[in-house]
């Protein structure tokens, strides 16, 4: 499972301009409707209601917002590198900066945990954080969470 599989430059956000929690996850359920043909508010209550059980803030100002629905044919990725920081509730307590959002079919299973691990690896990566934060163009963000996997396997 490779970052390219579920992720479309038009699924890519260079400068999101959200204050809070809510108004981010709604931003990127308005993207992902776009890019999935799915309904805004069904990838909206999806999030939200995974945020309930627990934040999705993975510390080191990162969130990985994930859900599944039914309509779904394959998984989906979106990506914001946010313009300001904002509180998630994250477990380290600092705001986040970087949203990775998986959305997956409900028949995922498996596909959709490999999914996760992967984001998180690769979010994990200091390196890769560093020049995520530092760029606010999408064709460069893209190119970084894409190409860091050529480097890898090499």
């Amino acid at each position: 499972m490779e970052i390219s599989d579920l992720l479309v430059l038009d699924g890519v956000i260079a400068d999101l301009k959200a204050t809070s929690k809510k108004q981010a996850l709604k931003d990127l359920a308005g993207r992902a409707a776009t890019i999935s043909g799915l309904h805004e508010r069904a990838v909206f209550d999806v999030l939200m209601e995974r945020e309930r059980l627990g934040t999705t803030a993975v510390g080191n100002s990162i969130a990985i917002p994930h859900g599944k629905l039914p309509t779904l044919d394959r998984l989906h990725g979106l990506f914001a590198r946010l313009q300001t920081p904002i509180d998630f509730q994250a477990i380290d307590e600092r705001p986040v900066d970087l949203i990775f959002v998986l959305l997956a079919p409900e028949t995922a299973g498996a596909d959709h945990l490999k999914a996760l691990a992967r984001i998180s690896r690769l979010l994990r990566d200091k390196g890769v954080c560093d020049k995520l934060r530092g760029t606010d163009n999408a064709e460069a963000l893209y190119a970084i969470l894409t190409a860091s996997e050529e480097h890898r396997a090499a």
